[in-house]
C-alpha cells in the first residue's frame, strides 16, 4: 500500500463516551462537527447512537444532513451556528434544531419556521456566539413561551480548571437561566471534568471522545501507519532533508515514509517525536515535507515495512505539543489521502 493508513477504533470511542457519561447524572450527548473531528461523522455517529447517544451537535446545518440520513428520525441534531440565511429548507427537511445566537436569528426562525424546534445560545462572557444579557432580557419571555429544546452557553477556559473565568461564566449562566424550565447545557469535555455543578441537564463532549486532552483518561482512538518507501544508509556528517536540518553523528539507516504536512502531520512538528515499530521508538529526523518524513531506524534489527506515528505511546496531543498547537487541530487536519479503516 502506497498511502498511509488511518485507523479509527470505534470501540475506544464508545468507551470514552461511557467514561465521560459516567461522570455526570445529566444526559450526555456528542459533538460530531467537522466530520467528527476529521474521523468520519457517519460511522462515528452510528457507533455513538448504538451506545445510547440521543443528542448530537454539529457546526452548520449542512453537516447535520448526512448524520440525519444515517441515524434516522429519532436522535436530536443541534446546529451551533443557528438559523443562518438560506438554512430554512435544510432545518425543516432534515429535522435539525438550530441554536439561535442573535436577535436576528430569533426573528428569522420564528418567521420562517414558527412551529419548528429550536434552542438558544447565551453569551456568558466568551464573546463569540450567543445572545448578550441585554438581548436575552428583552427576548426571554417570548423565547420561553415557545418552549426551546435547549438553552446553552460555552466555557472559554474549561481546560484550565482553576481559571476564574469558569466560575464567572457559571454564575452568569445561573443568573441568566434561573427559574426556567427548559433544559440547560453549559459544558463540553473540559467542563464535564469541572464537576457536577457545571453539568445542568445536558453535557456535550467533543474532543475527549476522540482521545484528546483535557480528558487524560481517554483511550486512544486513532492510529496512523506510515509505509516505508525506501531505507538508505547515511554516513557520519551527511545531512537529511530540506535545509540540511539534521546531520548524522553515527552511521545511520534512514527510512523515508509516505506522509507529510499534506496529510496533517504539520511541518512545525519537526524533531522531538518518534515513529514506532511495536514498542520501539524511532526518532523523526530532518524536516517534515509535503509528502515525506524521514525516520532514523538505525537501532532496529531489520528494515521496517511501516512505522506507526500515532498510537498509545504517542498521542494527538504529543504531536500537537511538538507542533505548537492543540490536539483538535491535528485531528481535524488529517487529510484525504489516508486509506481509512474502522475497528468495530
Amino acid at each position: 500500500m502506497s498511502t498511509a493508513r488511518l485507523s479509527i477504533n470505534l470501540l475506544a470511542l464508545a468507551s470514552n463516551w461511557r467514561a465521560l457519561s459516567s461522570l455526570s447524572s445529566a444526559e450526555t450527548g456528542a459533538v460530531v462537527k467537522a466530520d467528527a473531528y476529521g474521523l468520519g461523522a457517519e460511522p462515528v455517529a452510528l457507533a455513538l447512537a448504538e451506545e445510547g447517544v440521543r443528542s448530537f451537535f454539529v457546526a452548520a446545518a449542512e453537516e447535520g444532513v448526512p448524520i440525519r440520513k444515517v441515524l434516522g428520525p429519532e436522535p436530536r441534531i443541534f446546529v451551533f451556528s443557528g438559523h443562518m440565511d438560506g438554512d430554512t429548507d435544510l432545518l425543516r427537511d432534515h429535522d435539525l434544531i438550530p441554536l439561535l445566537n442573535a436577535p436576528q436569528q430569533v426573528q428569522r426562525h420564528f418567521d420562517a419556521l414558527p412551529d419548528h424546534p429550536f434552542g438558544i445560545q447565551l453569551d456568558t462572557g466568551m464573546n463569540r456566539l450567543g445572545l448578550e444579557p441585554s438581548d436575552w432580557s428583552a427576548l426571554r419571555s417570548a423565547v420561553l413561551a415557545r418552549n426551546p429544546a435547549l438553552v446553552m452557553s460555552h466555557l472559554a477556559c474549561a481546560d484550565e480548571p482553576d481559571h476564574p473565568m469558569n466560575r464567572q461564566q457559571l454564575q452568569s449562566f445561573k443568573d441568566m437561566t434561573g427559574g426556567i424550565s427548559a433544559p440547560r447545557s453549559l459544558v463540553a469535555t473540559g467542563g464535564i471534568l469541572l464537576g457536577p455543578e457545571y453539568h445542568f441537564d445536558l453535557c456535550r463532549p467533543g474532543v475527549g471522545l476522540y482521545g484528546g486532552l483535557p480528558f487524560a483518561a481517554a483511550k486512544p482512538v486513532v492510529t496512523i501507519d506510515l509505509p516505508v518507501i525506501q531505507v538508505r544508509h547515511v554516513d557520519v556528517g551527511e545531512t537529511v532533508g530540506y535545509g540540511n536540518a539534521w546531520t548524522a553523528r553515527r552511521p545511520s539507516r534512514i527510512a523515508t515514509v509516505a506522509a507529510g504536512y499534506a496529510d496533517g502531520l504539520h511541518r512545525a512538528i519537526g524533531g522531538g517525536i518518534d515513529a514506532f515499530v511495536g514498542d520501539q521508538p524511532c526518532p523523526v529526523v530532518g524536516r517534515i515535507s509535503m509528502d515525506l518524513i524521514t525516520i532514523d531506524v538505525t537501532d532496529l534489527p531489520q528494515d521496517p515495512e511501516r512505522l506507526r506515528i500515532l498510537n498509545g505511546h504517542q498521542t494527538v496531543d504529543d504531536l500537537a505539543e511538538a507542533a505548537g498547537t492543540i490536539g483538535y487541530e491535528i485531528l481535524t487536519s488529517l487529510g484525504s489521502r489516508y486509506s481509512r479503516g474502522y475497528v468495530e
